[in-house]
C-alpha cells in the first residue's frame, strides 16, 4: 500500500510538470502531520514532522522525491535559462588545464583536468618538468559509473613509491583507504573501510596511521597499520572516549614527527611521535586544559607552538623537543590585541606566520638564521625587527590561501592570492630577496577584463554600535539608485573566515547587473578571536542581527532595495538564513538556504547525531535551561509563524552526515503549512550526495546554474 501511494504521488507531480505552464496551478506536496511531543524543561513543544527522520520509511523517500518533482515542475519554464547559465559557466573555465607543479623530494606533483571529464588526474614528473609524465591516480577511472565520488586523503610515502588514498562513493563521508604501488601501478591488498580523513606515513615506508569514527561519525580511534598485515591485526594506538573531542593526525613539515591532535571547539591536546620510530609511544606535550588551544610545528631542536594560553588572539612560543612541557615554553611572538595569529609554517631558515589584522590576512616572514633570537618582537618600531618583514598587497579586500609548501629546505614560499576581481593567482615568494613570481593565474575564458569590475569594502553599524565589514563587487558604472539586484552572502560560525575571493560563475550575476556582497558578521573569524566569541553560545543572535544590519545598510545607501535583495548561506550559514527569514522577512525578496542547520533544539538534544556533542561549545547544550531558552528563541524551525516569507530555495543531501536531510525537509514542511504568502518555496534534495552537493565539476556547475536561475526568475530579470 505504501509503495502504491508513493507511485501515485510521484505520477501526480509528473503530470503537473508536463501539463501546467501556469505555476499557480501546481500543487506542492503536503507532508502528513504526525504530532510528537518533544517537550523539555517544562516547555510544551510538538513536532508535527518528526517522522521525516525515518530514513528507511518509504513514505519519507516518497515525500522527498515528490518535493523534487514539484521543484522540477515549478522550475520547468527556466530550463533554457539554466542551460544558458551552465553554458556560460563552462565557457569561462579552461576545461583542459594544469595546476602549477609542486616539488616534493625528487618529484614534481600536480593535478590536471581534461575537457569533458568530471574529476582531476593526479600526475608527477621525476627530477625535472621536462621529464615524462607519470599518472599516479585518475579519479575519472575510479568514479566511472558512480553518481558520487570524492577522494579524501592523498598521501605519498616518504620514498615516493607508495600512495595511500581514500575514497567516498556516497557523500556520507565514510572513506575506504587503498594503497597503490606507484612504480607498478598495482593496488596492494591492504584495504581499510570506514575510515575518517586522517592518515600519515611513518618514515619506514611500510607503516601508516589512520583514524576511524564512532556511531556519531566522530573520529575517535587511531590505528597503526603495517603493509601486508590483515586489517584486523592493526594496533589501536589511541581511543578518545570524551565525546566532546575529535581526533586528528598530522605530520610536521620537517617530516620528523607525527602529531596526534585531540580537539574540542575550545580545547586541544597534542601528542607527538618520532616518525622514524613508528612502534614507539606518542608523548604528550601539554594535557588538555579547558579553553586552551595550541597547535604545534617542528623546527630543529624546538617545537614552535601557536597558542591562546593567556592570549585571546594567540601568541607563538618555543619549546625544546627534549622536554616540551608547558613549563618550558618561551614566548617568541607575543599576543597583540589587534592581530590574530592564524597559522605558522616553519622552513629550514624561515618562520612564516599567517596573521589577520582589520579583517585581512597578512603574511609575516622571519629569517631564523639571522640571529640567535630573531623572533621576539621589540617593544618599539611597530613590533618589527630587521629580520622580520611582511608580504604586502594592494587591493582593499582580498583572500590569501595557504599552500602546502611540502619542501622544508627552500627559500621559496608558495601562496595563493585572490580577490573579488582577481582570479586565483599562484605566487612563489623568495623569502631571501623578497621578490615574488606569478606562476599562474587561473584563466577566465571569454574575454574577462578585471578592469571592468569594481570592488570595495564598506562597514555597517550593528545594533550595538559595532562596525561590520562588507566586501562588495560589481560592474563599473553601477549607480546607487536602490534598483540594483544584490546577492548578499554570509556564514558567521565556528570562527571561520569568509574572505572575499573570485568565482568565475559569479560573472553570470555581475554581468546581469548584480552586486555581490559578503557580510563578515560576528561568529566568523575575520576580525580576530573576539569577533568569533561575540557570535557564539549566548551571543549567537549577534550573527543574525549583524546580517540584518548589513542588509539595512546596503538598502539605506541605495545599493539595492528589499524587492531586489537576495540572501544566501549554507550549513551554519543556512541557520543564519532561517533566522533572518523569521526575524526580518520583509528585507529580502529571495533567500537560498543550502543544507541548512535549522532544527537546532531537536538536533542538539540528540547526541546520536554526528557533531551534536562536539558542538555544545559552539551553540550550547540545551539540557541546560539557560541555553535551551536562548536557542529556542532563535531556532528557525521552532520559530516558523503564520506570516509572509520571502521566496525560498532550500537544498538538502540525503547522505549528509553534518546536517541531516530531515532538517531542511522538516523546515520546508512546516513553512508550507504556516506561511501566508504565495511566494515560491522549493526543496531540492540530492538523493545521491552529502553535505557538499554534487562531486563532479560539471554537475556542481549545473547546481549553481539552477540556483542562479531561481534567483533571476524570482527577481524577474530577463536574460
Amino acid at each position: 500500500m505504501i509503495l502504491k501511494l508513493r507511485s501515485v504521488c510521484l505520477s501526480l507531480i509528473l503530470i503537473l510538470a508536463a501539463s501546467c505552464s501556469d505555476r499557480s496551478h501546481l500543487t506542492p506536496p503536503v507532508a502528513k502531520v504526525i504530532p510528537k511531543d518533544v517537550s523539555v524543561h517544562g516547555v510544551s513543544r510538538t513536532d508535527n514532522y518528526f517522522w521525516l527522520r525515518e530514513r528507511d520509511n518509504p513514505q519519507v523517500i516518497a515525500y522527498l522525491e515528490a518535493e523534487n518533482k514539484y521543484t522540477e515542475a515549478v522550475m520547468a519554464h527556466t530550463q533554457d535559462l539554466q542551460q544558458k547559465l551552465y553554458n556560460e559557466m563552462v565557457a569561462r573555465i579552461k576545461e583542459t588545464d594544469l595546476e602549477v607543479p609542486e616539488k616534493f623530494g625528487d618529484y614534481f606533483y600536480y593535478k590536471r583536468t581534461e575537457q569533458g571529464q568530471q574529476y582531476p588526474i593526479h600526475c608527477r614528473k621525476k627530477g625535472s618538468l621536462d621529464a615524462p609524465e607519470e599518472i599516479i591516480l585518475d579519479e575519472n577511472q575510479l568514479a566511472a559509473g558512480r553518481k558520487y565520488f570524492r577522494v579524501g586523503v592523498f598521501k605519498v610515502s616518504p620514498n615516493q613509491e607508495l600512495l595511500a588514498f581514500s575514497v567516498d562513493t556516497t557523500g556520507g563521508e565514510s572513506y575506504t583507504v587503498l594503497v597503490k604501488n606507484l612504480p607498478t601501478g598495482e593496488l596492494l591488498p591492504d584495504v581499510i573501510p570506514k575510515t575518517e580523513y586522517s592518515l600519515e606515513w611513518a618514515n619506514d615506508n611500510r607503516t601508516f596511521f589512520y583514524s576511524t569514527f564512532d556511531h556519531a561519525k566522530r573520529p575517535y580511534k587511531l590505528f597503526r597499520h603495517t603493509l601486508g598485515t590483515p586489517v584486523e591485526q592493526d594496533v589501536l594506538i589511541y581511543h578518545e572516549t570524551d565525546e566532546m573531542y575529535f581526533l586528528g593526525l598530522g605530520k610536521s613539515r620537517s617530516q620528523a614527527y607525527l602529531f596526534l591532535k585531540l580537539e574540542s571547539a575550545s580545547t586541544t591536546e597534542v601528542r607527538y611521535l618520532d616518525a622514524n620510530k613508528p612502534a614507539a609511544d606518542f608523548k604528550i606535550i601539554h594535557p588538555r586544559q579547558h579553553q586552551m588551544e595550541y597547535y604545534v610545528e617542528h623546527h630543529g631542536d624546538k617545537f614552535y607552538i601557536n597558542t591562546n594560553d593567556g592570549a585571546l588572539n594567540f601568541k607563538v612560543v618555543a619549546a625544546p623537543v627534549a622536554n616540551p612541557a608547558k613549563k618550558n615554553w618561551r614566548e617568541v611572538i607575543p599576543h597583540r590585541a589587534n592581530v590574530k595569529i592564524d597559522e605558522i609554517q616553519p622552513f629550514e631558515n624561515y618562520l612564516v606566520v599567517y596573521e589577520r589584522e582589520n579583517g585581512l590576512r597578512k603574511i609575516r616572514v622571519t629569517d631564523l638564521s639571522a640571529s640567535a633570537d630573531p623572533l621576539r618582537l621589540p617593544a618599539q618600531a611597530g613590533g618589527r625587527n630587521q629580520q622580520t618583514h611582511y608580504v604586502t598587497f594592494d587591493e582593499p579586500a582580498y583572500a590569501i590561501r595557504i599552500s602546502d609548501n611540502p619542501e622544508f629546505k627552500t627559500e621559496v614560499l608558495r601562496f595563493r592570492y585572490t580577490s573579488l576581481v582577481t582570479p586565483e593567482s599562484v605566487f612563489d615568494y623568495n623569502m631571501s630577496n623578497r621578490t615574488r613570481e606569478l606562476k599562474k593565474q587561473t584563466e577566465v575564458l571569454g574575454g574577462y577584463d578585471p578592469a571592468q569590475y569594481q570592488s570595495e569594502r564598506i562597514f555597517a553599524k550593528a545594533a550595538d554600535g559595532v562596525l561590520v565589514p562588507i566586501s562588495l563587487v560589481y560592474k563599473k558604472g553601477m549607480v546607487k539608485d536602490g534598483r540594483n539586484p544584490l546577492y548578499l552572502y554570509a556564514y558567521g560560525s565556528y570562527g571561520a573566515s569568509r574572505d572575499p575571493d573570485f568565482k568565475s560563475t559569479r560573472l553570470s550575476l555581475l554581468d546581469r547587473g548584480f552586486i555581490f556582497a559578503v557580510a563578515h558578521i560576528r561568529g566568523g573569524g575575520e576580525m580576530g578571536r573576539p569577533w568569533y566569541d561575540d557570535g557564539k553560545l549566548l551571543k549567537k543572535k549577534n550573527t543574525f542581527t549583524d546580517f540584518i544590519a548589513c542588509a539595512e545598510h546596503l538598502i539605506a545607501e541605495k545599493y539595492t532595495s528589499p524587492d531586489r535583495l537576495a540572501a544566501m548561506g549554507g550549513s551554519a550559514g543556512g541557520l543564519l538564513m532561517g533566522a533572518v527569514a523569521n526575524l526580518r522577512p520583509d528585507l529580502f525578496k529571495v533567500i537560498v538556504a543550502h543544507v541548512p542547520f535549522v532544527d537546532v533544539i531537536n538536533t542538539m538534544l540528540d547526541e546520536s547525531i554526528p557533531l551534536t556533542v562536539t558542538e555544545f561549545e559552539e551553540w550550547g547544550n540545551p539540557k541546560n535551561k539557560e541555553y535551551f531558552d536562548y536557542m529556542l528563541s532563535y531556532s528557525p524551525y521552532d520559530n516558523v509563524e503564520a506570516k509572509a516569507y520571502p521566496n525560498l530555495l532550500i537544498t538538502a543531501g540525503l547522505n549528509d552526515p553534518r546536517v541531516q536531510y530531515w532538517e531542511p525537509a522538516k523546515w520546508t514542511a512546516k513553512l508550507r503549512a504556516l506561511k501566508t504568502d504565495a511566494n515560491r518555496l522549493l526543496l531540492k534534495t540530492n538523493m545521491g550526495a552529502g553535505h557538499g552537493g554534487a562531486s563532479g565539476r560539471y554537475d556542481a556547475l549545473k547546481e549553481t546554474a539552477f540556483e542562479y536561475a531561481f534567483v533571476l526568475d524570482v527577481l524577474a530579470i530577463s536574460d
